[in-house]
C-alpha cells in the first residue's frame, strides 16, 4: 500500500489576484510542493491560498482546504477536499493539525497570527517538531526582533538554541528544505 503524501500547510494573504507577483509566487510554490510529492493544505479561499492550490493541482498534487463559516466565502475551485469549521480559531488549529510542515508566505494580520501560533507551538513544544519555512524576506524583520528576546540566555524553549523557522528565498528552496527535513524525520 502506498504511503500517504505528507501535507504542507501554506499560510498567506487572500488579497493577491492573478497577475500579481505574490500570486505568481504562490502558483510556483504549489507546483514545487506537489512536484516534491506533497499534498498542500490552505485556508481555501483566494489570493495566495488559490495560487498555491492551483499550482499544486496543475502539477498533479492533492489539494486540501480548511474553511470557516465565519468568513462566509466559498472555497476556491482548485480544492479537492474541503473541511469546514465553525470559527476562525477552529480553522486555524485544524490547519496546524493537518500540516506535517508549514510555509508562511507574505500576508497581513491573519498570516501573522498563523505564523505566530505555529512558531509558539513549536517553541513551547506544544506539538512535535515540524519544519517551518517563511518564503522570501517579508517576515525576516519580525523573526529577527523576536529572536532578540528568545536568544542569548538560558531557556528550555526551542528557539533559544536553534532556529525553528527557516527562511527560503524561493518556492523551490522551500520545497527542497521541507523535503529534506521530512525525509530525515520519517513518518509522523
Amino acid at each position: 500500500m502506498a504511503e500517504k503524501a505528507k501535507v504542507i500547510t501554506v499560510f498567506g494573504s487572500s488579497r493577491p489576484k492573478e497577475g500579481h507577483t505574490d500570486f505568481a509566487e504562490a502558483l510556483e510554490l504549489g507546483r514545487a510542493l506537489a512536484s516534491a510529492g506533497f499534498a498542500v493544505c490552505t485556508g481555501g479561499y483566494g489570493g495566495v491560498m488559490e495560487g498555491v492550490s492551483r499550482g499544486a493541482r496543475e502539477a498533479g498534487g492533492r489539494v486540501l482546504a480548511v474553511t470557516s463559516s465565519f468568513f462566509g466565502s466559498r472555497v476556491n475551485r482548485w480544492v479537492d477536499e474541503e473541511t469546514r469549521m465553525g470559527t476562525w480559531q477552529e480553522r486555524l488549529f485544524e490547519l496546524v493539525r493537518l500540516g506535517d510542515g508549514y510555509v508562511a508566505c507574505k500576508g497581513g494580520t491573519g498570516t501573522l497570527v498563523e505564523l505566530a501560533v505555529v512558531w509558539e507551538m513549536l517553541n513551547k513544544k506544544a506539538m512535535e517538531h515540524r519544519p517551518f519555512v517563511v518564503l522570501g524576506d517579508f517576515w525576516q524583520p519580525i523573526l529577527d526582533r523576536v529572536r532578540e528576546v528568545e536568544r542569548g540566555h538560558a531557556s528550555r524553549w526551542g528557539e533559544s538554541s536553534d532556529p525553528l523557522v527557516h527562511q527560503a528565498p524561493t518556492p523551490i528552496n522551500a520545497a527542497q528544505f521541507l523535503a529534506s527535513r521530512l525525509a530525515s524525520k520519517g513518518s509522523r
